[in-house]
């Protein structure tokens, strides 16, 4: 799986996990060059507080189009150090 976004690629993985819809990727297949941290955060009633990553390519940004639970819930363990776009980010084969 690709996570595209302004023609570049923003992560890559054949690991991908799915959680409601979401294609998690591991975050060392995320390209760091492309994100920076966001002071948003959300909480989801079973993954817990969320965090947010602005994307930033060429120049142009996509606030808060990434997101990650660095201490997820129990329920939802298996996605701590994943990482899931949205906000126009395409996530295709």
């Amino acid at each position: 799986m690709k996570a595209l976004w302004n023609n570049q690629v923003i992560a890559e993985s054949d690991q991908t996990i799915i959680i409601e819809n979401n294609h998690y990727f591991p975050a060392a297949s995320v390209k760091k060059e492309f994100i920076k941290p966001s002071s948003t955060h959300t909480t989801c009633p079973w993954k817990g507080l969320a965090s947010y990553y602005t994307l930033e390519v060429d120049g142009e940004q996509n606030r808060d189009a990434a997101w990650y639970y660095p201490d997820p819930k129990p329920a939802a363990a298996e996605i701590k150090d994943y990482v899931a776009f949205w906000k126009g980010v395409k996530v295709a084969f």
